[in-house]
C-alpha cells in the first residue's frame, strides 16, 4: 500500500508502543512454529506463505524494538529494512506458488482452515493493540501494516481451505498464495516510500542546526 502523507516530525515512539512490540513478536513467534509444522503436514502453499509471514514479522519485531529509542534516522533505516524484506517475502511466495503448481500437490483443507482460524485470532488481537499506532512514524506503520496484512492473510487461508475442500484441486491455495505475495509486495513498496521520507525529514533536521550555524 503506498503512503500518500507527508513525512512525520515526532522524535520518539508514542506511548506503550515498546510494549505493544512485545505482545506481538511473542504472538508471531509462536504462530510461526504453530503454521510451519502445519504447512508441512498439509502441503499448503498459501499456510506455509503466512507461516514464513509470521517468522518475518518476529524478525522485524525484534528490529523495532532495538531501534525503538533511537532517533527518528535510525527508525527510518530500520523500516527501510523491513519495508525490503517485505517486498522479498511477496517475491518469494510468488516463486514457491509457481513451484507448486509445477509439482501438482494438493494440500489438505481441513488443516488449513483450522489453523487458519487460530492465526486469525492471533492476529486479529496483534492488529487491535497495535491500532492506534498505526499513523506514527514509517516504523510504527510498517507494524500496524505486517499485523494488518496477516489478519487479511488469515482470511484468505480459510478461504483456500474452503475452495480446496470443494474443488479437489490445489489452484484455491495457490491463488490465495499469489495474493498474500502481491499484497506484501505492495505494503513493503510502500514502508520503503515512507521510510525514505523519514530519512529525508530526519537528515535535513540534522543539517538545519549546522547551516544556521554556518550563516
Amino acid at each position: 500500500m503506498a503512503c500518500s502523507c507527508s513525512a512525520p516530525t515526532p522524535t520518539g515512539p508514542a506511548p506503550g508502543f515498546r510494549k505493544a512490540l512485545w505482545f506481538a513478536l511473542w504472538v508471531n513467534a509462536g504462530m510461526f512454529l504453530v503454521e510451519g509444522i502445519a504447512s508441512l503436514q498439509s502441503d499448503s502453499v498459501s499456510l506455509l506463505a503466512d507461516a514464513i509471514d509470521f517468522f518475518g514479522d518476529s524478525a522485524n519485531y525484534v528490529l523495532s524494538l532495538c531501534v525503538l529509542s533511537m532517533g527518528m534516522l535510525w527508525r527510518g533505516r530500520a523500516a527501510l529494512v523491513k519495508g525490503v524484506t517485505m517486498t522479498l517475502f511477496g517475491l518469494l511466495v510468488w516463486a514457491r506458488a509457481l513451484w507448486m503448481l509445477q509439482s501438482g500437490a494438493t494440500p489438505e483443507p481441513l488443516t488449513m482452515g483450522l489453523v487458519g482460524l487460530l492465526a486469525l485470532v492471533a492476529n486479529v488481537s496483534v492488529a487491535i493493540v497495535l491500532f492506534r499506532f498505526r499513523e506514527g512514524d514509517a516504523d510504527m506503520r510498517s507494524v500496524w501494516l505486517c499485523s494488518r496484512n496477516d489478519a487479511i492473510g488469515n482470511l484468505a487461508v480459510m478461504t483456500a481451505a474452503l475452495g480446496v475442500f470443494r474443488t479437489g484441486t490445489a489452484w484455491p491455495d495457490l491463488i490465495v498464495a499469489a495474493i498474500m505475495g502481491t499484497l506484501a509486495i505492495t505494503a513493503g513498496v510502500g514502508v520503503v516510500r515512507h521510510a525514505r521520507m523519514d530519512i529525508a525529514q530526519a537528515n535535513a533536521d540534522r543539517s538545519s542546526p549546522l547551516r544556521e550555524h554556518q550563516s
